[in-house]
């Protein structure tokens, strides 16, 4: 058995196995205690969370997580894997608990020379940017983002119009938008479906008292179908030019919905929150004259104060 296969053969069963000893794989694979040293030091550079443990009842573990098998990738596969991972780096949050930079180095230092020469030369001719980043990390996305594969409920403090609060949700999931993280959730508080900004939530913890309702057919492909409209909403509608469509893109928000013509151009109908003038007044200034605020007044006078105060700034 060639070496190649002997350290991929290995790392399958030290992963089934879990805990092992030097002589069990020595055996198994028919080569010395010594080879197996060797191949188990070279698995730890690969990336396996090995632990030793000395004494008659000691031997190998591997640390509480699985090691997937050596995949091969075509060499586009494999850029495209980078890029993405790469991409990872515009977020200071993420619900995962490995760090994005370890990853790309594993799979960076995996790949053949030609294929990293490759890369190399791409990484500064080609980037993903997201907008509106994030400027505080956000700890616990791991629990929200478990609390809704598992459908249990958490205990959160919450902050919005000033005003901190505890109650208990259940997630439905979480997902990342203009840089913020976002997680619709049941709140048992309100008795109804809510949108929280994952920034606002000041702790989260597993709430083991209050049971959770089945939302087994609720995910975020149909999330805005079960968030009733905040009794502060108002009616919202923008008129956009084709370019102003374009600048739009793909940016989904909760009750807003993006109307296509057949000319290009587009209406953006829904509602917002009046919490959210502000943040509203200040994102559609961008678009310029391609977007008109047809509706709410409150928004239009919004925006006419924060024009007013731009232009004395130069006055």
């Amino acid at each position: 058995m060639s070496k190649a296969k002997r350290l991929n053969e290995m790392m399958m069963m030290v992963n089934r196995k879990k805990r092992f000893t030097v002589g069990e794989l020595a055996q198994d694979f028919g080569v010395s205690k010594r080879t197996v040293l060797r191949d188990l030091q070279e698995l730890s550079e690969m990336g396996v969370p090995l632990y030793s443990e000395t004494g008659p009842h000691g031997g190998y573990q591997v640390i509480n997580e699985r090691i997937l098998p050596p995949i091969a990738f075509s060499e586009d596969e494999a850029v495209s894997i980078f890029f993405a991972i790469h991409a990872l780096r515009h977020y200071i949050s993420l619900p995962f608990d490995a760090q994005y930079e370890s990853i790309k180095k594993k799979f960076y230092l995996n790949l053949a020379g030609d294929i990293r020469e490759t890369i190399d030369s791409m990484k500064d001719r080609v980037d993903f940017f997201s907008a509106y980043q994030q400027k505080d990390e956000i700890p616990f996305l791991r629990v929200l983002l478990d609390a809704a594969i598992r459908q249990e409920v958490v205990m959160i403090s919450y902050e919005a119009n000033g005003v901190c609060s505890k109650r208990s949700i259940q997630p439905i999931g979480i997902y990342a938008n203009q840089g913020k993280w976002y997680c619709p959730a049941y709140c048992f508080l309100r008795r109804d479906y809510r949108m929280f900004r994952c920034d606002r939530i000041g702790s989260a913890e597993p709430d083991e008292e209050t049971e959770p309702i089945d939302l087994a057919d609720v995910d975020l492909k149909n999330r805005f179908s079960v968030l009733a409209p905040p009794e502060d909403m108002l009616e919202l509608y923008i008129e956009l030019t084709e370019k102003g469509v374009e600048q739009f893109g793909s940016v989904k928000w909760p009750y807003i919905e993006l109307h296509r013509r057949e000319d290009g151009s587009g209406v953006l109908s829904g509602y917002i929150s009046k919490r959210d003038l502000s943040f509203f007044s200040g994102h559609l200034i961008s678009y310029g004259r391609e977007a008109v605020i047809k509706k709410p007044s409150e928004l239009i006078q919004k925006t006419k104060e924060v024009l007013i105060d731009m232009l004395n700034q130069y006055s």
